[in-house]
């Protein structure tokens, strides 16, 4: 938790994002499962800020893209760094600690932004800037030092003519993070000039104004730039994506999961996996998937939005808003899509597609089956080619299948239709009414012998 009271977190995500290529605002598109915006949100969550406001343009497409108690201020034109966090000055107090984040930075931690607010309220400075050292600085604004180790003032280098080549040559620079205080900040803003290569108001041209009021400007250096990278193109999102990646596996790994091949494995921001659990290469774990202890999942599985219980094992099969309990068996290549629950010890084996189904445990559909819109008891099982016919047409209707049921090969069950506590079916059946409990369901033709047919049958034509 941050040691400053409220902050205050200013998140800009205002920019149009053309170089993404994409009518989707650069700040929607999706980091392992999260909008990019969601991430500095995220970690400004963490870190204990408990208000948030995030600077959008004049069209408001972030608008019910947030989460519950993130505010929303609006830059009416793309005038700038400085005239986006003007925008949001009516959420600012005089005595607000003000951090500012940027919504294209996505991989900012809790841990980061904690530690740039206590070293600002460490240092005395009604601003602090991160900053990072860097080998290639092109394209960031260079801070400049006074003599004491302060501030001075950041140069932006992003056109022509914004810098000096000296000072093109500092290898430090603006992370484009600060913490100001929030009165000081308010009145620098009023006093900003867009006297400069681009005609914009630039943020970092607040530090000046404030150093020639006598006040304290502090620099706080970020040791691993990763927490700092831009996204402005796809390139530099997959790049990010895969950091953010390696970063959620490693947080798995040292919660103890073992993930057999990171480079072939995707898993969510979002994912919970419990102790003990192996995931398998070429597995992805998407949305809000939850996995117990113990299991196995994988190789060449994909699960979505989709629980699971302990000691349940997950074979090349693709799994959409499914619950499993604990001991379930399914695969290879089932195909359980939403509202499938298997209960405990339950199986979905080869070939077997299960739909707004429960299967109850115990229960075994072990390969080659559709079952749609059905209950089934515990202790049953449901032989190979079994199909529920769920739509008439129309509607939907389910099928009830009870306990301890013996369900033979090849029965297709007409719905509605209900099959009592251990009832069997023949092989081949095509069940269109209820089976009592213990009677046995027969629903096919009798078998017919045609004597003589192959020689009377009309000969192929040669």
């Amino acid at each position: 938790m941050l040691r400053v009271p409220a902050p205050t977190v200013l998140i800009l995500a205002a920019g149009e994002g053309m170089r993404m290529q994409s009518d989707t605002p650069k700040v929607l598109h999706p980091i392992c499962g999260r909008p990019m915006i969601g991430w500095p949100v995220r970690a400004a969550q963490e870190a204990g800020a408990g208000h948030i406001v995030v600077v959008d343009g004049p069209q408001r497409r972030l608008e019910g893209a947030l989460p519950d108690g993130v505010e929303l201020a609006v830059q009416e034109e793309p005038n700038g760094t400085g005239d986006a966090v003007r925008s949001a000055a009516g959420h600012i107090g005089a005595g607000d600690t003000v951090l500012v984040l940027y919504g294209d930075v996505p991989l900012i931690t809790a841990e980061a932004i904690t530690a740039l607010a206590q070293a600002h309220e460490e240092s005395g400075a009604v601003a602090t800037m991160a900053t990072m050292e860097l080998e290639d600085p092109a394209g960031y604004g260079r801070v400049i030092r006074a003599a004491d180790g302060s501030v001075e003032r950041v140069v932006e280098t992003k056109t022509p003519g914004d810098a000096t080549p000296e000072e093109e040559a500092i290898r430090e620079a603006n992370t484009g993070i600060y913490a100001f205080a929030g009165g000081d900040l308010i009145d620098a803003l009023g006093r900003l000039s867009s006297d400069n290569a681009q005609g914009e108001l630039y943020l970092p041209d607040v530090l000046p104004l404030l150093r020639a009021d006598g006040k304290l400007i502090a620099a706080h250096v970020v040791t691993d730039a990763t927490l700092t990278l831009g996204v402005n193109t796809r390139v530099e999102l997959a790049r990010v994506r895969a950091l953010a990646q390696a970063r959620i596996q490693r947080e798995h790994a040292l919660a103890g999961v073992t993930i057999v091949d990171p480079q072939s494995t995707l898993v969510d921001a979002g994912v919970e996996i419990g102790r003990d659990t192996v995931i398998e290469p070429s597995t992805f774990l998407r949305g809000r998937t939850r996995i117990g202890e113990r299991c196995t999942i994988g190789p060449l599985s994909t699960l979505i939005d989709t629980t699971v219980g302990d000691e349940t094992r997950v074979v090349h099969s693709y799994l959409d808003g499914a619950e499993l309990g604990s001991g379930v068996s399914v695969g290879p290549f089932a195909y359980l899509r939403p509202n499938a629950r298997l209960h405990d010890r339950a199986k979905a084996g080869t070939f077997v597609e299960i739909k707004n189904s429960e299967v109850g445990e115990g229960t075994k559909v072990p390969h080659l089956s559709y079952i749609g819109d059905a209950d089934i008891g515990a202790g049953s099982n449901v032989g190979a080619g079994t199909i529920t016919a769920n739509y008439d047409g129309a509607n939907k209707h389910r099928t009830t299948i009870g306990s301890g049921v013996k369900v033979s090969v090849h029965t297709s069950f007409v719905a509605p239709v209900r099959v009592g506590d251990g009832a069997y079916t023949g092989a081949g059946s095509v069940i269109t009414e209820d089976v009592p409990p213990g009677a046995l369901g027969i629903a096919r033709e009798r078998q017919r012998n045609v004597e003589g047919y192959a020689e009377r049958a009309p000969r192929k034509q040669r």
